[in-house]
């Protein structure tokens, strides 16, 4: 694998003890200044306005973006945030022995790192939980690099839109079910990521929806029709 020259420094640490510690931070990235912590970078990303009652920005692969982080003006800036996140991405598997290939791409207003690959199944983990670790380090290490927030999108082995499309269909048959029944549907306990995609899918099949709870707790609940 090939970046060119690296933005990075290479990480001395494994990928798998990194992500398994979901808060943890990079070694790599050095220390990050107090407001750069987790719960900025969750209110700065994917994690921030993702419901649908906040008048939510694309937290994944959706058609519609939201608003650029701060600092963020054009596609040559996006395109740097990508090459530093694929140089940190590649000295993880590096370290970790993985093989992966990284594609790098711009969609709408954040940059996206995909990692592909046959063995990197323990990148993903259980509903996704290691790699919403791993792409919080990301932005650490990015935001270290250029001091900006960011909205940097990671994927690995296509999970993402794989999910995206089970979770579509549950925001259409929980839709269908609230119909039928004319009772209200709570929903299981969602990341930001998982319940936007669900918020759009009620939205479409023309009934509304909101989120309740906290953290990590926090779920869709699909509402009848007025």
């Amino acid at each position: 694998m090939s970046q060119g020259e690296s933005a990075v420094t290479e990480p001395q640490v494994s990928a798998a003890d990194q992500a398994q510690a979901g808060s943890a931070r990079p070694e790599a990235a050095g220390p990050v200044p107090d407001d750069a912590g987790a719960d900025e970078f969750a209110a700065a990303g994917d994690e921030a306005g993702d419901d649908a009652e906040d008048g939510a920005g694309e937290p994944g692969f959706d058609a519609e973006p939201g608003a650029a982080a701060p600092g963020l003006t054009d596609v040559a800036d996006l395109e740097l945030e990508g090459e530093i996140a694929a140089d940190y991405i590649e000295g993880l598997l590096d370290v970790a022995d993985l093989d992966g290939d990284i594609d790098m791409d711009v969609e709408g207003d954040r940059a996206v790192v995909s990692v592909v690959g046959a063995t990197l199944d323990e990148l993903v983990g259980p509903r996704g939980e290691v790699l919403e670790a791993l792409q919080e380090l990301t932005r650490l290490a990015v935001h270290r690099h250029t001091g900006n927030r960011t909205r940097i999108m990671i994927d690995v082995g296509g999970y993402r839109q794989r999910r995206r499309t089970e979770l579509a269909e549950t925001g259409r048959d929980a839709a269908a079910e609230v119909k039928r029944t004319g009772m209200p549907k709570k929903l299981w306990a969602m990341n930001p990521f998982e319940r936007k995609i669900v918020h759009d899918a009620v939205a479409s099949a023309g009934l509304r929806s909101e989120s309740e709870g906290e953290e990590p707790d926090r779920r869709v609940v699909v509402l009848p029709g007025d």
